[in-house]
């Protein structure tokens, strides 16, 4: 076999194999939208859904809206780093102690001057409470190149279960609430400020792969044709 006919072979098999993977790859992102529409769908179901008492389950699906009671430990709040639509501050997790168990309660955000408790006393209400909000899961460790530092008071995600082990906590929930807009005294914490969103960029992915995989089959085409023409 001459050299030119051996590169042409070469070049055929590339294009064929790279068509073969690129094609396969463009399925896997269509199966992955068919996936991401599907999520979407159910959390906005569950956002649209009214708020399940908490006190009868013992997991829900995360965004859940739910309602629980009981008295908030306002000893043992932690704040915990946050950047948010009103800027930079802190969220507010609180242990709402109910019949059954403790369960964080994230009730909102308030600015890096009003983080002290003492200057948002009314906000520290007393007594039994009804919270209701989303269902969120824990965030363990830490953010990307910001781990948490329990023994300095630095929170950067909401650990729950070391927050519950640096505040001395039993019996914890393994999720936390994230509580809606409701007003609480004096304004803050301020909640509500929960975004649910996912990216979804699966049909643009599958697009380019799909692309990409056209363009070796062309080329697969016109080298089948000049190894035809015996170019």
């Amino acid at each position: 076999m001459s050299r030119g006919r051996a590169k042409r072979s070469a070049l055929i098999a590339l294009c064929a194999c790279l068509a073969l993977l690129f094609a396969g790859l463009g399925v896997w992102q269509v199966e992955r939208l068919a996936w991401k529409r599907d999520l979407i769908a159910r959390v906005d179901a569950r956002l649209a859904a009214p708020p399940v008492d908490l006190a009868s389950r013992t997991s829900l699906p995360e965004y859940s809206r739910v309602r629980a009671s009981g008295r908030f430990d306002h000893a043992r709040e932690t704040l915990v780093d946050a950047l948010t639509e009103r800027g930079k501050g802190f969220w507010v997790l609180t242990p709402l102690v109910t019949a059954d168990r403790k369960i964080l309660v994230n009730r909102g955000f308030v600015p890096s001057d009003r983080a002290p408790a003492s200057s948002r006393s009314q906000g520290q209400v007393a007594g039994e409470v009804a919270v209701t909000g989303l269902v969120r899961l824990t965030e363990p460790e830490g953010r990307f190149l910001r781990a948490n530092q329990p023994s300095a008071g630095r929170w950067y995600s909401r650990d729950v279960q070391a927050i519950a082990a640096a505040r001395g906590l039993h019996n914890v929930a393994p999720f936390f609430i994230d509580a809606d807009a409701t007003a609480n005294p004096g304004g803050l914490p301020i909640g509500g400020l929960t975004v649910v969103s996912f990216r979804n960029a699966h049909l643009v992915y599958a697009l380019t792969w799909f692309g990409l995989a056209a363009l070796c089959l062309f080329g697969l085409v016109l080298t089948l044709r000049s190894t035809h023409n015996g170019g």
